[in-house]
């Protein structure tokens, strides 16, 4: 149950909103997302959160593992994809104490990540929210 007594979305459901909103992502950049696999878990890793200094679970919505584009060079040796986590509850919890709808937060997020796999900053991120360049 959500925090409002509903049926909390399943890992399966989270990652269909996903899946949905991967296919609304502009041409351009989704050319560029074949090495990029997604992954739904419950909880982000204590690893994780250490390294990322973050102590609740509850704070990592989301998160690109990998390296970026931006970085690469044709020369590079073949890798494993990359990845971009999201953390269930941590997306049902913040979606239910904002009132955010959970598909549209969800889309927020993978499109967060997708925008690291590219090579943007989280500062960069933030002043492109914010319409400034």
């Amino acid at each position: 149950m959500d925090d409002r007594g509903h049926e909390a979305p399943s890992l399966e459901q989270i990652a269909t909103m996903a899946e949905q909103a991967l296919a609304t992502v502009p041409l351009p950049f989704s050319a560029h997302m074949d090495n990029v696999s997604f992954v739904v878990e419950e909880w982000p890793e204590q690893e994780t959160l250490r390294r990322l200094g973050i102590r609740s679970p509850l704070g990592l919505l989301g998160l690109y593992r990998g390296a970026p584009l931006i970085g690469r060079s044709v020369m590079d040796v073949s890798r494993f994809p990359d990845r971009i986590f999201l953390y269930r509850q941590a997306l049902i919890h913040y979606a239910n104490r904002t009132g955010t709808d959970l598909a549209a937060l969800v889309r927020h997020v993978l499109v967060h990540e997708i925008a690291h796999h590219f090579g943007y900053s989280d500062a960069d991120i933030a002043a492109a929210e914010q319409g400034r360049d």
